[in-house]
């Protein structure tokens, strides 16, 4: 159980603790607590690694088009947007797209080395060693708090979560229902190393199976002010 996600809300805490009762109860043998020590500053691999790619990708995507779209380049997005102001950004800028379109995508000096530096760290130092090092089969955390409202003078109110372990290695991760909080859905993720799919689909059924913690939607007007 990585316990270095928990903390971040209250009643998703209480849901993880249910989880890993149900856990032991059906057979499964927890280590807990584990970590994950990746190396420092992956996260700003992560992010220089995101803006190459998103340039490099996006252009070859709209290029694609051809004539069903208007807008052809990351450059074209911009100057789209800068001309229509008022209606595509009556709130937020586009600083991430001009951070990308000013650099050179994945042409850019030091890409190869960037993201071998960020796959390095976040598989053999980061899941595969503690793996490894609690002799695991599988890493089990809160998928991330309930959904939240877009505030459109601060932005998001993101909790935390635990999915950009397996995003920056590129590992399966998949999650489940774990509860509902105020009558919004929490998951519980399990993830692992490379090629391990088929057993964290098991293992993620067999959760499923023995909690029956999934509600259908039901598309409520409003939230639950009541109960957990």
């Amino acid at each position: 159980m990585l316990r270095r996600a928990f903390g971040f809300h209250e009643a998703v805490d209480r849901l993880m603790e249910e989880a890993l009762a149900a856990m032991r109860d059906a057979g499964a043998i927890l280590v807990d607590p584990v970590e994950i020590n990746a190396p420092r500053g992956i996260g700003g691999l992560e992010g220089q690694l995101l803006r190459m790619e998103f340039k490099s990708g996006l252009d070859r995507y709209l290029a694609a088009r051809g004539s069903t779209v208007a807008v052809h380049s990351l450059r074209d997005v911009i100057a789209f947007n800068e001309a229509h102001a008022a209606r595509t950004m009556p709130y937020f800028g586009q600083e991430t797209l001009l951070e990308a379109e000013a650099g050179q995508g994945t042409d850019e000096p030091g890409y190869a080395e960037t993201r071998a530096r960020l796959l390095e760290g976040a598989r053999r130092d980061g899941i595969d060693a503690t793996l490894a090092k609690d002799r695991l089969d599988a890493i089990v955390a809160p998928t991330g708090g309930p959904a939240w409202v877009t505030d459109v003078l601060n932005g998001d109110h993101f909790g935390g979560g635990s999915s950009g372990h397996a995003a920056r290695a590129g590992y399966p991760n998949i999650t489940v229902p774990a509860g509902q909080v105020h009558g919004l859905p929490v998951g519980i993720s399990f993830f692992s190393t490379a090629w391990r799919e088929p057993e964290l689909l098991g293992m993620a059924h067999a959760f499923e199976q023995h909690t029956h913690r999934r509600r259908p939607p039901q598309y409520l007007a409003s939230l639950v002010t009541e109960g957990p």
